[in-house]
């Protein structure tokens, strides 16, 4: 028996059939609801907040301009999700040809990205040295993340950040599940084994 589609599913479906239709006001609703999201994932791959708001109008622009080969078979903003990070990729590969492009627009998002701040978490009984200690892990959790090849690094970002499923994560990365679960593996691996030494260090337990 298939499942039935889910109720954002048949929102973003509806809305997708209004404006094929005509109505471009639906295709606005689309917009408002995905924009964040897909700003927060292109600020994963490109530090430059200017390029970001960029990125993720090119990438509302072509969606809308391909919206008539959408088949509805994945979830909108999964299709969505992958012309963003096609766009974002073509986009770093033609400032990466330019003299004129600044470092800071290719470095990935740092620590001060607010969609990955380990450190805000609250922490009980808290200290200038309890403070300091969670500050230089997560500084140390984002360096692992951004030493990850991009591969591991986005497909770990979906995961971790962005709250996508393995499947969903398959359809943006034009990939096998299998292929997914093994990069987040690795780049889980690879995060607990910088990390995992502060943590030995500051606690005194082996983990």
């Amino acid at each position: 028996m298939k499942d039935s589609p889910s109720p954002a599913g048949d929102s973003d479906a509806l809305l997708v059939a209004r404006t094929l239709s005509g109505d471009s006001r639906a295709f606005e609703l689309l917009v408002i609801k995905y924009q964040r999201r897909i700003q927060r994932l292109i600020a994963r791959m490109v530090r430059d907040v200017d390029l970001v708001e960029d990125i993720a109008q090119e990438t509302f622009i072509r969606a809308y301009r391909a919206l008539h080969q959408f088949r509805g078979e994945a979830q909108f903003y999964t299709w969505l999700y992958r012309i963003a990070v096609n766009t974002a990729k073509k986009t770093l590969l033609d400032f990466k040809n330019d003299p004129l492009v600044t470092e800071a627009a290719l470095r990935p998002a740092g620590d001060d990205d607010e969609t990955f701040q380990p450190g805000n978490e609250p922490i009980a009984e808290e200290t200038p040295e309890t403070l300091l200690a969670a500050r230089e892990i997560a500084e140390a959790v984002q360096a692992a993340l951004d030493a990850l090849p991009e591969d591991l690094r986005q497909a770990v970002t979906l995961r971790e950040i962005e709250g996508l499923s393995y499947e969903d994560i398959a359809a943006v990365m034009a990939c096998p599940i299998g292929t997914v679960r093994s990069r987040i593996f690795r780049a889980r691996e690879a995060i607990s084994a910088k990390v995992r030494p502060m943590l030995e260090r500051q606690t005194g337990k082996r983990w």
